[in-house]
């Protein structure tokens, strides 16, 4: 019984062997062009298969007009864009689009420059503005709302601000029916 135990190990692995070796690929010199170049079978992650929807805060109005729309009206109602803005060229230089509102919120609750803002989220400075009419510059970094509201008002409490502004931004993609 021993015996056979042993065998049907040995058969196991002599032919599960292989199997291992190839997986882990080529090996030595040489073994990056090797394993580059190899014609082997291509296992993909199926997880990758599935379609998946872009998180609608986080999504490109250009991909989504009726977002830009609804989101638009709502924050034109709030007075926070004048009735002659659009969200995507006020949001233009901001990557995130939740964080383009949450700005907007923040100008309003803290009584900021949107202008100066808007520079700190991006990075990106505005021909427009000049060095002097912002409190500090960002050297072309962009920094998260709430290093950027610490350096227009340093005497607000810049966590809780950045917070209470995200929520609102949260609120208005849920009102909008965009669901997050």
């Amino acid at each position: 019984m021993k015996s056979r135990w042993i065998l049907t190990a040995v058969a196991v692995s002599a032919f599960l062997g292989p199997l291992g070796a190839a997986a882990q690929g080529p090996q030595g010199d040489g073994a990056a062009e090797a394993a580059q170049s190899s014609n082997g079978p291509h296992i993909s992650n199926p997880i990758k298969w599935v379609k998946k929807e872009p998180h609608t805060e986080t999504a490109s109005l250009d991909t989504n007009s009726n977002l830009d729309l609804k989101l638009t009206s709502r924050l034109q109602s709030q007075g926070l864009l004048p009735a002659n803005a659009n969200l995507k060229e006020t949001c233009s230089t901001i990557k995130e689009l939740s964080d383009c509102v949450a700005a907007l919120h923040a100008v309003r609750n803290l009584s900021l420059d949107f202008g100066c803002l808007k520079s700190k989220l991006s990075g990106v400075q505005t021909n427009l503005m000049t060095a002097s009419s912002c409190a500090s510059t960002t050297d072309g970094k962009p920094v998260n709302l709430g290093k950027a509201i610490h350096s227009l008002k340093p005497d607000a409490d810049s966590k809780a601000e950045a917070k209470k502004a995200l929520t609102q931004s949260h609120d208005d993609f849920s009102e909008s029916g965009s669901g997050t």
